[in-house]
């Protein structure tokens, strides 16, 4: 577990400061506590060798903890809770983005001197062990490698290496994220290229050419918008920012500090979270720790000045002013909230009770892979267990960055601890877990208007959205999310038949595309037979399907990646892909 705070903690926090407890039967664990170097986050560590329980709910309490500066401790303790899965990650973390982008072979050209270096994880990292040991920038001579200070967010999940000065114009630079960065289960980094099952450094070149014009950061936009009505309870606030081009905001200035609540009056709102969009890097939302209040006027206050918001330009754009504005809650119609996956939430592909079959070299999945058959129904994978082979041939081997959970007999007789009752019990869990979110999006009210059973060239706004004639399609054309700046914004697609996405025609795939703040985890298809995704190959699909009977993603042959940014989940019949690549969000 993880608690960031507004300003640097002293040294002295430890274990009394930070606890995980459970209640009886559950014996609470033991642990330390650590300080990342910028004493911003602690990270509470489980003993060596033990785990938290599985399905069981923990509360995680903060007190006592004291500024460095000031000495002054916490006003209040801040609690909160979490349930445990079934299963165990050893899902490889990854970088999604960069800044510089990366480019292959590289270097990227035309970089302005003056910009942060950034990257972000495709999870939560362990903090202390992102620092200038794990995450360095370096030129060759005549250049000489800046210095610089290195830092990471928690939320975000972004690593920042701020350099000191502004780079050398016209030279060539080398970023380097190594393996001694972690996520928060002890998983080393999956790099570039990914040497998986083992874990790698993660490498980019840029080249640098003039920098960008010093200028101030704005406000573009507001969700809500200034003195707005009507707004739910359970609403997040969020701002969206005007930077100078290329950069992102510095996601460090992005926190409780610095973006505030409230209301009534001058009655401060506790924040659950304020983080900063990791895909656009200019988006902020504060969600309140508890709903908002009917009938009563909010005031959100977004910090400027030398200690405000700020960019990541070398030295950083602020925003002149302190930025307000109003708005005011009532009780209104249910937004689509959030769905609960419970312990499927860790699986990129389920098999139902019928398997999962992959065909060619290039299917990697990136998180678990579940059935509750027998361990021979999985074929052309192996996963990150020693001998934990399922029916591979040469021309049939898929990766899944994680574990395979199926009942018995085991895979292989190198591979002992898979295919036995423990994990059947976990695959037998996920299932009972995915059928309960497949009724819970089921029985949520349609929110938004009618999008036609086509749903190609559309551009939509969060809701829940029913197939007219029970089939959804999305052919001819890709499908536009957008979130229009509320980083927690759901989408729900119900349908009673099939989903089908791609063509007409083989050789005709369609994508979908997330904007202004659209995050994969809040985007679900409930499907009530079967879904077929781009059979003619590549297309990216976004959110978490899970089908009555089964997912077929590409077709034999098709060399083209298929990228799924969610889960393929089916509650019966099998799921078949080919060169197919699952990024559990």
């Amino acid at each position: 577990s993880t608690a960031a705070f507004s300003e640097p903690m002293a040294a002295s926090m430890g274990a009394s400061d930070f606890t995980v407890t459970c209640a009886a039967p559950c014996v609470s664990p033991t642990g330390s506590v650590a300080l990342n170097a910028a004493s911003l986050i602690a990270t509470y560590t489980l003993a060596a060798g033990t785990n938290l329980k599985a399905g069981t709910l923990y509360t995680a309490t903060v007190t006592g903890a004291k500024s460095l500066a000031t000495g002054l401790a916490l006003a209040s303790p801040y609690i909160w809770q979490f349930t445990t899965g079934v299963t165990v990650r050893v899902t490889r973390p990854s970088v999604t983005v960069t800044v510089p982008v990366t480019t292959s072979p590289g270097p990227t050209t035309g970089v302005p001197t003056n910009t942060a270096i950034t990257a972000v994880f495709s999870t939560s990292m362990d903090p202390v062990t992102i620092d200038a040991s794990s995450f360095t920038l370096t030129c060759a001579a005549p250049c000489v490698s800046p210095t610089g200070t290195v830092s990471y967010t928690v939320g975000s999940n972004t690593a920042v290496f701020l350099p000191t000065a502004a780079l050398t114009a016209g030279s060539t630079y080398t970023a380097t994220i190594t393996t001694a960065a972690t996520d928060l289960a002890g998983n080393a980094l999956g790099g570039n290229p990914a040497l998986l099952p083992a874990a790698s450094n993660y490498v980019w070149t840029f080249t640098t050419a003039a920098a960008i014009p010093v200028s101030h950061v704005s406000v573009l936009s507001t969700n809500p918008t200034p003195n707005a009505v009507g707004i739910c309870p359970g609403a997040a606030v969020n701002a969206t920012f005007s930077v100078p081009a290329g950069l992102r905001m510095n996601p460090a200035t992005i926190n409780s500090a610095n973006f505030t609540m409230t209301g009534p009056a001058s009655t401060p709102v506790t924040a659950a979270s304020v983080v900063l969009d990791a895909a656009t890097g200019t988006i902020a939302t504060f969600t309140p720790k508890a709903s908002l209040v009917a009938g009563t006027t909010y005031t959100a206050t977004l910090a400027g000045g030398v200690s405000g918001v700020a960019d990541l330009a070398i030295p950083a754009d602020t925003m002149l002013n302190n930025f307000k504005w109003n708005f005011t809650v009532s009780s209104c119609a249910v937004v689509p909230p959030p769905i609960s996956l419970g312990s499927a939430s860790a699986f990129g592909d389920f098999g139902g009770s019928a398997g999962t079959t992959n065909q060619g070299t290039l299917t990697i999945i990136n998180g678990n892979m579940g059935t509750t058959a027998v361990s021979t129904a999985v074929t052309g994978f192996h996963d990150t267990g020693v001998g934990c082979i399922y029916t591979e041939t040469t021309l049939n081997k898929g990766f899944v960055n994680g574990l395979i959970y199926t009942a018995a007999p085991p895979p292989t007789v190198a591979c002992p601890n898979e295919g036995t009752a423990v994990t059947g019990a976990a695959a037998a869990q996920a299932l009972l877990d995915a059928q309960t979110a497949y009724l819970a999006l089921v029985a949520m009210a349609p929110v938004g208007a009618n999008p036609g059973s086509n749903l190609a060239g559309l551009t939509l706004a969060p809701g829940v959205y029913p197939a007219p004639a029970g089939s959804f399609l999305i052919q001819g054309g890709n499908l536009t999310l957008d979130a229009q700046g509320n980083a927690n914004a759901v989408w729900v697609f119900q349908m009673a038949s099939t989903l089908t996405v791609g063509g007409p025609g083989v050789a005709s795939p369609s994508s979908i595309i997330l904007k202004n703040g659209a995050q994969a985890a809040n985007v679900f298809w409930q499907v009530g037979s079967a879904a077929t995704i781009n059979a003619g190959g590549g297309g990216t699909m976004v959110g978490t399907i899970i089908a009555r009977s089964g997912v077929t993603i590409s077709t034999a042959g098709n060399v083209g990646i298929v990228t799924l940014d969610g889960r393929a989940l089916s509650l019966g019949a099998s799921v078949t892909m080919v060169n197919t690549v699952i990024n559990v969000p």
